[in-house]
Protein backbone atom coordinates (compact mmCIF):
# COMPACT_ATOMS: atom_id res chain seq x y z
CA UNK A 1 0.00 0.00 0.00
CA UNK A 2 1.35 3.38 -1.02
CA UNK A 3 0.99 6.07 1.67
CA UNK A 4 1.81 9.62 0.63
CA UNK A 5 1.69 12.75 2.71
CA UNK A 6 0.97 16.00 0.95
CA UNK A 7 2.82 19.26 1.51
CA UNK A 8 0.13 20.75 3.72
CA UNK A 9 0.36 17.78 6.09
CA UNK A 10 4.15 18.14 6.36
CA UNK A 11 3.73 21.83 7.09
CA UNK A 12 1.20 21.02 9.79
CA UNK A 13 3.55 18.44 11.38
CA UNK A 14 6.38 20.95 11.31
CA UNK A 15 4.16 23.59 12.91
CA UNK A 16 3.12 21.19 15.70
CA UNK A 17 6.74 20.27 16.41
CA UNK A 18 7.75 23.94 16.33
CA UNK A 19 5.11 25.00 18.85
CA UNK A 20 5.68 21.91 21.02
CA UNK A 21 9.38 22.80 21.34
CA UNK A 22 8.53 26.39 22.26
CA UNK A 23 5.88 25.44 24.83
CA UNK A 24 8.14 22.89 26.50
CA UNK A 25 11.07 25.32 26.49
CA UNK A 26 9.07 28.00 28.32
CA UNK A 27 8.32 25.53 31.10
CA UNK A 28 11.72 23.85 31.47
CA UNK A 29 14.49 26.29 30.45
CA UNK A 30 14.07 28.74 33.37
CA UNK A 31 14.51 25.99 35.99
CA UNK A 32 17.64 26.58 38.08
CA UNK A 33 18.85 29.51 35.99
CA UNK A 34 19.14 33.22 36.55
CA UNK A 35 16.60 35.30 34.57
CA UNK A 36 19.18 36.69 32.11
CA UNK A 37 20.40 33.21 31.18
CA UNK A 38 16.84 31.89 30.83
CA UNK A 39 15.86 34.83 28.62
CA UNK A 40 18.87 34.35 26.32
CA UNK A 41 18.24 30.63 25.87
CA UNK A 42 14.52 31.12 25.34
CA UNK A 43 15.22 33.82 22.75
CA UNK A 44 17.46 31.40 20.83
CA UNK A 45 14.93 28.55 21.04
CA UNK A 46 11.84 30.64 20.22
CA UNK A 47 13.42 32.40 17.24
CA UNK A 48 15.31 29.40 15.82
CA UNK A 49 13.90 26.28 17.52
CA UNK A 50 15.63 23.72 15.29
CA UNK A 51 19.02 25.35 16.02
CA UNK A 52 18.44 26.75 19.49
CA UNK A 53 17.14 23.48 20.99
CA UNK A 54 20.13 21.31 19.95
CA UNK A 55 22.51 24.02 21.23
CA UNK A 56 20.63 24.13 24.52
CA UNK A 57 20.74 20.35 24.90
CA UNK A 58 24.47 20.37 24.09
CA UNK A 59 25.60 23.38 26.13
CA UNK A 60 22.71 24.50 28.32
CA UNK A 61 21.52 21.30 29.91
CA UNK A 62 22.76 20.62 33.46
CA UNK A 63 22.24 16.88 33.13
CA UNK A 64 25.24 16.12 30.90
CA UNK A 65 27.69 16.68 33.77
CA UNK A 66 26.30 14.31 36.41
CA UNK A 67 29.60 12.40 36.73
CA UNK A 68 31.62 15.55 37.39
CA UNK A 69 29.04 16.84 39.85
CA UNK A 70 29.16 13.52 41.67
CA UNK A 71 32.96 13.59 41.83
CA UNK A 72 32.90 17.16 43.13
CA UNK A 73 30.42 16.19 45.84
CA UNK A 74 32.62 13.24 46.81
CA UNK A 75 35.66 15.52 46.86
CA UNK A 76 33.87 18.06 49.05
CA UNK A 77 33.01 15.32 51.53
CA UNK A 78 36.60 14.08 51.47
CA UNK A 79 38.01 17.57 52.03
CA UNK A 80 35.54 18.15 54.84
CA UNK A 81 36.66 14.92 56.49
CA UNK A 82 40.36 15.73 56.20
CA UNK A 83 39.95 19.34 57.35
CA UNK A 84 37.14 18.97 59.89
CA UNK A 85 39.51 19.85 62.77
CA UNK A 86 40.82 22.98 61.00
CA UNK A 87 39.04 26.17 62.13
CA UNK A 88 37.51 28.60 59.64
CA UNK A 89 40.50 30.88 60.17
CA UNK A 90 43.60 30.81 62.43
CA UNK A 91 42.89 31.68 66.05
CA UNK A 92 45.62 34.32 66.04
CA UNK A 93 44.07 36.18 63.07
CA UNK A 94 42.46 39.46 64.11
CA UNK A 95 39.62 39.68 61.60
CA UNK A 96 36.58 41.90 61.81
CA UNK A 97 33.15 40.30 62.03
CA UNK A 98 32.42 41.39 58.45
CA UNK A 99 35.52 39.67 57.09
CA UNK A 100 34.86 36.61 59.25
CA UNK A 101 31.44 36.32 57.64
CA UNK A 102 32.96 36.18 54.13
CA UNK A 103 35.50 33.57 55.29
CA UNK A 104 32.64 31.47 56.68
CA UNK A 105 30.68 31.90 53.44
CA UNK A 106 33.64 30.60 51.42
CA UNK A 107 34.18 27.73 53.86
CA UNK A 108 30.52 26.72 53.70
CA UNK A 109 30.52 26.69 49.89
CA UNK A 110 33.92 25.04 49.30
CA UNK A 111 34.94 23.40 52.63
CA UNK A 112 38.33 25.15 52.41
CA UNK A 113 39.34 27.28 55.44
CA UNK A 114 41.37 30.47 55.64
CA UNK A 115 44.95 29.66 56.63
CA UNK A 116 48.35 31.28 56.97
CA UNK A 117 50.62 31.90 54.01
CA UNK A 118 53.99 33.48 53.36
CA UNK A 119 54.23 35.79 50.36
CA UNK A 120 57.34 34.91 48.37
CA UNK A 121 56.69 37.43 45.65
CA UNK A 122 54.12 38.86 43.26
CA UNK A 123 55.56 38.21 39.81
CA UNK A 124 54.35 40.59 37.10
CA UNK A 125 57.15 40.30 34.49
CA UNK A 126 55.98 37.62 32.03
CA UNK A 127 59.28 36.07 30.97
CA UNK A 128 60.82 36.47 34.42
CA UNK A 129 57.82 34.64 35.90
CA UNK A 130 58.51 31.70 33.62
CA UNK A 131 62.13 31.64 34.75
CA UNK A 132 61.15 31.92 38.43
CA UNK A 133 58.72 28.99 38.16
CA UNK A 134 61.42 26.96 36.40
CA UNK A 135 63.89 27.78 39.19
CA UNK A 136 61.31 26.67 41.77
CA UNK A 137 60.83 23.36 39.94
CA UNK A 138 64.59 22.86 40.19
CA UNK A 139 64.20 22.70 43.99
CA UNK A 140 61.66 19.84 43.87
CA UNK A 141 62.63 16.61 45.65
CA UNK A 142 59.42 14.55 45.56
CA UNK A 143 56.75 15.80 43.16
CA UNK A 144 55.68 18.67 40.93
CA UNK A 145 52.01 19.23 40.08
CA UNK A 146 51.11 21.60 37.25
CA UNK A 147 47.58 22.61 36.26
CA UNK A 148 47.48 25.32 33.62
CA UNK A 149 44.61 26.06 31.24
CA UNK A 150 46.56 26.85 28.03
CA UNK A 151 49.84 25.00 27.51
CA UNK A 152 52.25 25.33 24.60
CA UNK A 153 55.90 24.36 24.38
CA UNK A 154 57.54 27.35 22.69
CA UNK A 155 60.68 29.47 23.03
CA UNK A 156 59.31 31.32 26.06
CA UNK A 157 58.07 28.25 27.94
CA UNK A 158 60.99 25.98 27.02
CA UNK A 159 62.83 27.04 30.19
CA UNK A 160 59.96 25.66 32.28
CA UNK A 161 59.68 22.34 30.43
CA UNK A 162 63.43 21.83 30.64
CA UNK A 163 63.14 22.27 34.42
CA UNK A 164 60.42 19.58 34.43
CA UNK A 165 62.73 17.33 32.43
CA UNK A 166 65.54 17.81 34.96
CA UNK A 167 63.09 17.09 37.79
CA UNK A 168 62.09 13.77 36.23
CA UNK A 169 65.75 12.87 35.79
CA UNK A 170 66.25 13.44 39.54
CA UNK A 171 63.44 10.99 40.29
CA UNK A 172 60.75 13.61 40.94
CA UNK A 173 57.19 12.65 39.94
CA UNK A 174 55.77 15.30 37.59
CA UNK A 175 52.03 15.41 36.89
CA UNK A 176 50.65 17.92 34.38
CA UNK A 177 47.04 18.89 33.58
CA UNK A 178 46.06 21.18 30.71
CA UNK A 179 42.75 21.96 29.05
CA UNK A 180 42.16 20.30 25.70
CA UNK A 181 39.96 22.93 24.07
CA UNK A 182 41.94 25.78 25.63
CA UNK A 183 45.24 24.54 24.18
CA UNK A 184 44.01 23.03 20.91
CA UNK A 185 44.38 26.01 18.58
CA UNK A 186 47.95 26.95 19.45
CA UNK A 187 51.03 25.88 17.45
CA UNK A 188 52.63 22.61 18.51
CA UNK A 189 49.54 21.14 20.17
CA UNK A 190 49.58 17.91 18.16
CA UNK A 191 53.14 17.19 19.30
CA UNK A 192 52.75 18.46 22.86
CA UNK A 193 51.65 15.19 24.45
CA UNK A 194 54.43 13.23 22.76
CA UNK A 195 57.04 15.76 23.89
CA UNK A 196 55.82 15.64 27.48
CA UNK A 197 55.89 11.84 27.41
CA UNK A 198 59.44 11.88 26.04
CA UNK A 199 60.71 13.88 29.02
CA UNK A 200 58.87 11.61 31.47
CA UNK A 201 55.96 13.85 32.47
CA UNK A 202 52.69 12.13 33.43
CA UNK A 203 50.19 14.37 31.62
CA UNK A 204 46.42 14.39 31.21
CA UNK A 205 43.94 16.48 29.28
CA UNK A 206 41.34 18.35 31.32
CA UNK A 207 37.73 18.11 30.16
CA UNK A 208 38.62 16.07 27.06
CA UNK A 209 36.14 15.47 24.26
CA UNK A 210 36.35 11.71 23.70
CA UNK A 211 33.01 10.51 22.30
CA UNK A 212 34.67 7.35 20.92
CA UNK A 213 35.33 6.38 24.55
CA UNK A 214 31.81 7.38 25.57
CA UNK A 215 33.16 10.40 27.49
CA UNK A 216 30.59 13.07 26.78
CA UNK A 217 30.61 16.55 28.23
CA UNK A 218 29.45 20.03 27.43
CA UNK A 219 31.94 21.42 24.89
CA UNK A 220 31.70 24.93 26.33
CA UNK A 221 33.18 23.97 29.72
CA UNK A 222 36.80 24.89 30.48
CA UNK A 223 39.26 24.21 33.29
CA UNK A 224 40.73 27.70 33.55
CA UNK A 225 42.93 27.18 36.64
CA UNK A 226 46.63 28.11 36.78
CA UNK A 227 48.42 26.27 39.60
CA UNK A 228 51.99 25.09 40.20
CA UNK A 229 52.65 23.03 43.35
CA UNK A 230 56.11 21.82 44.38
CA UNK A 231 56.41 19.16 47.10
CA UNK A 232 53.23 20.60 48.70
CA UNK A 233 55.46 23.28 50.26
CA UNK A 234 55.70 25.92 47.51
CA UNK A 235 52.93 27.10 45.21
CA UNK A 236 52.22 29.56 42.40
CA UNK A 237 48.73 30.84 41.61
CA UNK A 238 47.46 33.54 39.27
CA UNK A 239 46.50 34.29 35.69
CA UNK A 240 49.46 33.33 33.49
CA UNK A 241 49.16 30.54 30.92
CA UNK A 242 52.10 28.38 29.87
CA UNK A 243 52.56 30.03 26.49
CA UNK A 244 54.45 32.91 24.90
CA UNK A 245 52.86 36.24 25.78
CA UNK A 246 51.85 36.80 22.13
CA UNK A 247 49.95 33.48 22.27
CA UNK A 248 51.80 32.66 19.02
CA UNK A 249 48.89 33.57 16.75
CA UNK A 250 49.70 35.43 13.54
CA UNK A 251 47.00 38.03 14.17
CA UNK A 252 48.45 38.79 17.61
CA UNK A 253 52.02 39.03 16.34
CA UNK A 254 50.97 41.30 13.48
CA UNK A 255 49.09 43.59 15.88
CA UNK A 256 51.88 43.53 18.48
CA UNK A 257 49.40 42.10 20.99
CA UNK A 258 50.96 40.86 24.25
CA UNK A 259 49.39 39.59 27.45
CA UNK A 260 49.99 41.17 30.87
CA UNK A 261 49.68 38.75 33.81
CA UNK A 262 50.62 38.07 37.40
CA UNK A 263 51.46 35.05 39.57
CA UNK A 264 51.82 35.04 43.36
CA UNK A 265 54.37 32.71 44.95
CA UNK A 266 53.33 31.20 48.28
CA UNK A 267 54.53 28.93 51.05
CA UNK A 268 52.75 27.76 54.18
CA UNK A 269 49.49 25.89 54.85
CA UNK A 270 47.72 27.45 51.85
CA UNK A 271 49.79 25.21 49.57
CA UNK A 272 47.90 22.23 51.04
CA UNK A 273 44.65 23.88 49.91
CA UNK A 274 46.10 24.19 46.40
CA UNK A 275 47.09 20.52 46.55
CA UNK A 276 43.46 19.62 47.39
CA UNK A 277 42.22 21.35 44.25
CA UNK A 278 44.82 19.67 42.05
CA UNK A 279 44.11 16.26 43.59
CA UNK A 280 40.39 16.54 42.83
CA UNK A 281 41.03 17.56 39.21
CA UNK A 282 43.63 14.81 38.77
CA UNK A 283 41.21 12.22 40.17
CA UNK A 284 38.44 13.50 37.88
CA UNK A 285 40.56 12.87 34.79
CA UNK A 286 42.51 9.75 35.87
CA UNK A 287 40.62 8.00 38.71
CA UNK A 288 43.94 8.10 40.60
CA UNK A 289 43.51 9.34 44.18
CA UNK A 290 46.49 11.30 45.48
CA UNK A 291 47.35 11.60 49.16
CA UNK A 292 45.67 14.60 50.76
CA UNK A 293 47.05 16.13 53.93
CA UNK A 294 45.31 18.84 55.97
CA UNK A 295 46.94 22.28 56.18
CA UNK A 296 49.01 22.72 59.31
CA UNK A 297 50.18 26.05 60.68
CA UNK A 298 53.89 26.52 60.12
CA UNK A 299 54.92 29.01 62.71
CA UNK A 300 54.45 30.63 66.07
CA UNK A 301 51.04 32.26 66.30
CA UNK A 302 52.50 35.23 68.15
CA UNK A 303 54.81 35.98 65.24
CA UNK A 304 51.94 37.03 62.98
CA UNK A 305 52.19 40.70 63.86
CA UNK A 306 55.95 40.74 63.38
CA UNK A 307 56.13 38.99 60.02
CA UNK A 308 55.00 41.36 57.29
CA UNK A 309 55.15 38.65 54.66
CA UNK A 310 52.73 36.41 56.57
CA UNK A 311 49.21 36.55 55.20
CA UNK A 312 45.83 35.12 56.10
CA UNK A 313 44.42 33.75 52.86
CA UNK A 314 41.67 31.46 51.65
CA UNK A 315 41.65 29.52 48.39
CA UNK A 316 38.22 29.61 46.73
CA UNK A 317 37.81 27.07 43.91
CA UNK A 318 34.77 27.34 41.69
CA UNK A 319 33.30 25.70 38.64
CA UNK A 320 30.33 23.75 37.28
CA UNK A 321 30.73 21.21 40.10
CA UNK A 322 29.90 23.99 42.56
CA UNK A 323 26.24 24.77 41.94
CA UNK A 324 26.30 27.78 44.32
CA UNK A 325 28.82 29.90 42.30
CA UNK A 326 31.18 30.56 45.24
CA UNK A 327 33.48 33.02 43.48
CA UNK A 328 30.56 35.24 42.42
CA UNK A 329 29.18 35.26 45.97
CA UNK A 330 32.62 36.13 47.33
CA UNK A 331 33.09 38.96 44.82
CA UNK A 332 29.64 40.36 45.63
CA UNK A 333 30.30 40.16 49.38
CA UNK A 334 33.61 42.03 49.06
CA UNK A 335 32.06 44.74 46.88
CA UNK A 336 29.17 45.21 49.32
CA UNK A 337 31.66 45.47 52.18
CA UNK A 338 33.79 48.22 50.60
CA UNK A 339 33.36 51.62 52.20
CA UNK A 340 36.17 53.84 50.93
CA UNK A 341 37.88 52.48 47.81
CA UNK A 342 37.34 49.56 45.47
CA UNK A 343 39.58 48.45 42.59
CA UNK A 344 38.43 45.80 40.10
CA UNK A 345 40.83 44.45 37.49
CA UNK A 346 39.66 41.94 34.90
CA UNK A 347 40.27 41.34 31.18
CA UNK A 348 36.62 40.40 30.78
CA UNK A 349 34.16 42.38 32.90
CA UNK A 350 30.71 41.05 31.98
CA UNK A 351 28.82 41.07 35.29
CA UNK A 352 25.57 39.35 36.06
CA UNK A 353 22.77 41.41 37.58
CA UNK A 354 23.94 40.89 41.16
CA UNK A 355 27.54 42.04 40.56
CA UNK A 356 26.49 45.01 38.44
CA UNK A 357 24.08 46.09 41.17
CA UNK A 358 26.75 45.62 43.85
CA UNK A 359 29.31 47.75 41.96
CA UNK A 360 26.91 50.57 41.12
CA UNK A 361 25.50 50.52 44.66
CA UNK A 362 29.03 50.95 46.00
CA UNK A 363 29.32 54.14 43.93
CA UNK A 364 25.97 55.42 45.17
CA UNK A 365 27.02 55.03 48.80
CA UNK A 366 30.21 57.04 48.20
CA UNK A 367 32.85 54.38 47.50
CA UNK A 368 35.61 55.41 45.09
CA UNK A 369 35.29 52.64 42.50
CA UNK A 370 37.92 51.97 39.80
CA UNK A 371 37.66 49.41 36.99
CA UNK A 372 40.80 48.35 35.10
CA UNK A 373 40.16 46.74 31.70
CA UNK A 374 41.91 46.46 28.37
CA UNK A 375 41.35 49.26 25.88
CA UNK A 376 40.71 46.58 23.27
CA UNK A 377 39.97 42.97 24.12
CA UNK A 378 41.47 40.05 22.22
CA UNK A 379 37.95 38.73 21.52
CA UNK A 380 35.42 40.62 19.39
CA UNK A 381 32.25 39.36 21.06
CA UNK A 382 33.64 39.76 24.57
CA UNK A 383 34.93 43.25 23.83
CA UNK A 384 31.51 44.46 22.72
CA UNK A 385 29.59 42.58 25.42
CA UNK A 386 31.83 44.18 28.05
CA UNK A 387 31.45 47.69 26.66
CA UNK A 388 27.67 47.35 26.70
CA UNK A 389 27.92 47.82 30.50
CA UNK A 390 30.04 50.98 30.39
CA UNK A 391 27.07 53.36 30.19
CA UNK A 392 25.54 52.12 33.45
CA UNK A 393 28.93 52.01 35.17
CA UNK A 394 29.96 55.52 34.09
CA UNK A 395 26.59 57.00 35.02
CA UNK A 396 26.92 55.47 38.49
CA UNK A 397 30.35 57.05 38.92
CA UNK A 398 32.75 54.16 38.21
CA UNK A 399 36.19 55.32 37.00
CA UNK A 400 36.99 53.12 33.98
CA UNK A 401 40.71 52.86 33.22
CA UNK A 402 41.61 51.54 29.76
CA UNK A 403 44.92 49.67 29.67
CA UNK A 404 46.59 50.67 26.38
CA UNK A 405 46.24 48.56 23.25
CA UNK A 406 47.77 46.38 21.86
CA UNK A 407 48.49 44.96 25.34
CA UNK A 408 45.88 42.64 26.83
CA UNK A 409 45.46 43.20 30.56
CA UNK A 410 44.87 39.59 31.64
CA UNK A 411 45.46 40.08 35.39
CA UNK A 412 42.47 39.50 37.67
CA UNK A 413 42.23 41.00 41.15
CA UNK A 414 40.02 42.95 43.56
CA UNK A 415 41.14 45.39 46.25
CA UNK A 416 38.78 46.79 48.88
CA UNK A 417 39.10 48.61 52.19
CA UNK A 418 35.90 47.56 53.88
CA UNK A 419 36.06 49.42 57.19
CA UNK A 420 37.37 52.55 58.84
CA UNK A 421 39.80 50.53 60.96
CA UNK A 422 42.01 50.15 57.90
CA UNK A 423 41.39 46.46 57.32
CA UNK A 424 41.62 45.52 53.66
CA UNK A 425 40.51 42.65 51.48
CA UNK A 426 41.89 41.44 48.21
CA UNK A 427 41.59 38.63 45.68
CA UNK A 428 43.87 37.38 42.95
CA UNK A 429 43.67 34.35 40.71
CA UNK A 430 42.31 32.95 37.47
CA UNK A 431 38.66 34.02 37.63
CA UNK A 432 37.46 36.80 35.38
CA UNK A 433 34.51 38.92 36.40
CA UNK A 434 32.19 37.49 33.79
CA UNK A 435 29.37 34.99 33.66
CA UNK A 436 31.56 32.35 32.00
CA UNK A 437 33.97 32.35 34.94
CA UNK A 438 31.11 32.35 37.44
CA UNK A 439 29.29 29.35 35.99
CA UNK A 440 31.20 27.54 33.22
CA UNK A 441 34.91 27.66 34.05
CA UNK A 442 36.77 25.80 36.76
CA UNK A 443 38.66 28.61 38.54
CA UNK A 444 40.99 29.14 41.49
CA UNK A 445 40.92 32.45 43.35
CA UNK A 446 42.83 33.48 46.45
CA UNK A 447 41.18 35.81 48.98
CA UNK A 448 43.61 37.76 51.16
CA UNK A 449 42.38 39.13 54.48
CA UNK A 450 45.65 40.14 56.10
CA UNK A 451 49.23 40.65 54.94
CA UNK A 452 51.53 42.17 52.39
CA UNK A 453 50.09 40.54 49.27
CA UNK A 454 47.51 43.33 49.39
CA UNK A 455 50.32 45.90 49.48
CA UNK A 456 51.89 44.27 46.42
CA UNK A 457 48.54 44.31 44.60
CA UNK A 458 48.07 47.99 45.44
CA UNK A 459 51.48 48.77 43.94
CA UNK A 460 50.60 46.73 40.86
CA UNK A 461 47.30 48.60 40.49
CA UNK A 462 49.13 51.94 40.71
CA UNK A 463 51.49 50.79 37.95
CA UNK A 464 48.52 49.86 35.76
CA UNK A 465 46.78 53.17 36.48
CA UNK A 466 49.94 55.08 35.49
CA UNK A 467 49.87 53.78 31.91
CA UNK A 468 46.09 53.66 31.44
CA UNK A 469 43.73 56.40 30.30
CA UNK A 470 40.39 57.21 31.91
CA UNK A 471 37.24 56.78 29.85
CA UNK A 472 34.78 59.61 30.54
CA UNK A 473 31.01 59.57 30.21
CA UNK A 474 31.23 62.50 27.80
CA UNK A 475 33.56 60.55 25.50
CA UNK A 476 31.43 57.42 25.75
CA UNK A 477 28.23 59.26 24.83
CA UNK A 478 29.82 60.26 21.51
CA UNK A 479 30.04 56.69 20.22
CA UNK A 480 28.08 56.00 17.05
CA UNK A 481 24.84 54.14 16.41
CA UNK A 482 26.60 51.09 14.93
CA UNK A 483 28.82 50.70 18.03
CA UNK A 484 25.79 50.90 20.31
CA UNK A 485 23.95 48.33 18.21
CA UNK A 486 26.82 45.81 18.13
CA UNK A 487 27.44 46.21 21.87
CA UNK A 488 23.81 45.47 22.68
CA UNK A 489 23.64 42.45 20.36
CA UNK A 490 26.77 40.97 21.93
CA UNK A 491 25.35 41.65 25.39
CA UNK A 492 22.60 39.11 24.66
CA UNK A 493 25.17 36.34 24.14
CA UNK A 494 26.95 36.97 27.45
CA UNK A 495 24.17 35.46 29.55
CA UNK A 496 23.87 32.12 27.74
CA UNK A 497 24.97 29.28 30.03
Amino acid sequence: MNISIDLDTWQMIGLIIDYSIKILAIGFVPEGRRPSSSTAWLLAILLLPFIGLPLFLLMGSPYINRRRHRIQQEANAMIEGVQSHVPDFPEHADLSRDVQSIVRLNRHLTNIPAVASHNRGLHADYEETMRRMAAAVDTATDHVHVEIYITSWDETTDVFFRALERAVQRGVKVRYLFDQIGSLKYPGYLKLGRRLTEIGVDWQLMLPLKPWRFRFRRPDLRNHRKLLIIDDRLGFLGSINMIDRSYQLTSNIRAGRQWVDVMVELTGPVVASMAFVFAVDWYTETDELLDIEPPEDDGDDSALEEEEERNIVQLVPSGPGYTTEPVLRMFNSIVHLAKDRLVLCSPYFIPDESLLEAVTSACYRGVDVHLLVSEKSDQFMVHHAQSSYYQALLEAGVHIHLFPSPYVLHTKFILADPDSAGESLGTVGSSNMDMRSFGLNYESTLMITHGDIIDDLNRLADAYFAVSRVLTLEEWNKRGFFRRYVDNVMKLTSAIQ
